[in-house]
């Protein structure tokens, strides 16, 4: 018995602690908070949904490089696709390329630190994003760069969803294939690319490089209209809640984590009353516990309301993406959830040209054929097992 009290005592004291942590923390870092919504661009916008095409031209682009390198990624993994853009990168800085590698702390955990010592060895320079800090460790741990940026000679760049690792080229038997969409931008987009990646390396390493225009070289204006967006866990819901509201035909959500916030799904629910047609794509296999489950109370509700939603089976979706409307689309690093609402750093990029959106519109039309259609009876005759893991993700889903 006395056990057992002990037990229930350190679990209050553990909870009131970091319910303290989280709160003071976010009320400390809400003043510093920043957004960058760069100006509207006219690029060339090129779509790749499978991780060994991206790669393979991106990898292409690093060999092709004349002055420098600039890469983030959220997970770098310690495995034989990690180690070998790795690899390839030292090779780059052995030949007297700049090379600049940002790794979010959290997500590249499990990056060879052996690795990074031979990249630095090798004149690149390294280094670690979103390093938690004390007094608020617990809310600093939590606050993540999820951002994914590449930008080579200032001329090339790269933006979306995929990182650094085996499953992320379909060599994950549990997960393969991988489904996702990621940019390749040129032209004068870039820019924005590269101003926000020197933004980040800055906070990491408090050098600011920004000043320095070899990284700014002339461009000249592409094809397709867009802009670029950053946010720090805040306005991301402001912008996909305008975007909700101004919607008023057709909305599509592919997200591999679908945990709105209060805002957001009273959004859609208001938009599905005045008629609009919602159809969102999850996964049907989750890549991470819980996250699935905390999906469930949201999806019955906009089902309820008359939405079409579809769960993806031919391996594991992790694209981010939302259009309106045949007219916006905004494809970009952030999930359709509170983490990214409200904790992570994201960049997304909204489209406006027409002919890309009728290549995205293909793309989902290929990825709805690939998925099976979820019903309110599906969500409403869960095994136990499944209805106890949806009432302990609810308890967590804002950090899911």
């Amino acid at each position: 018995m006395k056990i057992l009290i002990f037990i229930l005592i350190a679990i209050f004291v553990i909870g009131a602690f970091l319910t303290f942590d989280y709160k003071f923390g976010r009320k400390k870092q809400l003043p510093t908070i920043k957004s960058n919504a760069f100006p509207f661009r006219e690029s060339n916008l090129e779509i790749f949904t499978h991780g060994t095409d991206l790669f393979n031209h991106m990898f292409d682009d690093f060999n092709h490089a004349k002055k420098h390198i600039h890469v983030l990624f959220y997970i770098c993994n310690d495995d034989r696709f990690g180690n070998e853009f790795l690899s390839l990168l030292k090779k780059k800085a052995e030949e007297g390329i700049e090379v600049r590698l940002l790794l979010d702390w959290a997500g590249s955990l499990k990056v060879s630190r052996k690795k990074i010592k031979e990249l630095q060895s090798a004149g690149a320079e390294f280094a670690f994003s979103n390093v938690p800090t004390f007094p608020f460790y617990f809310y600093s741990s939590q606050v993540r760069n999820h951002r994914k940026i590449t930008v080579i000679d200032g001329k090339i760049g790269y933006i979306g969803g995929y990182n650094v690792g085996n499953e992320y080229i379909d060599l994950d038997p549990k997960l393969s294939p991988w489904r996702d969409y990621h940019l390749k931008i040129t032209a004068e987009g870039v820019l924005d690319l590269q101003q926000q990646f020197l933004l980040d390396w800055q906070e990491a390493t408090k050098t600011n490089l920004r000043q320095n225009k070899i990284y700014f070289p002339p461009l000249e204006k592409g094809r397709s209209r867009h802009k670029i967006i950053s946010t720090e866990g805040f306005i991301l819901e402001d912008t996909f809640s305008t975007l909700i509201q101004q919607a008023k035909k057709s909305i599509t959500i592919g997200s591999p984590y679908f945990i709105p916030s209060k805002r957001t799904l009273d959004d859609l629910l208001d938009a599905l009353k005045r008629g609009v047609e919602l159809t969102i794509i999850v996964p049907y296999v989750s890549d991470h516990i819980l996250v699935k489950e905390a999906s469930f109370p949201h999806l019955r509700a906009i089902i309820a309301a008359g939405a079409n939603v579809y769960q993806f089976k031919n391996g594991f979706y992790h694209a981010k993406i939302l259009l309106f409307d045949d007219q916006i689309c905004d494809l970009g690093t952030a999930n359709f959830d509170n983490r990214s609402f409200f904790l992570n750093h994201e960049i997304n990029c909204y489209i406006y040209d027409l002919q890309v959106i009728e290549e995205v519109k293909l793309i989902l039309k290929k990825d709805l054929q690939d998925s099976v259609k979820l019903s309110l009876e599906d969500l409403n005759s869960l095994s136990l097992f499944s209805r106890i893991k949806e009432g302990v993700a609810k308890s967590i889903s804002h950090f899911l």
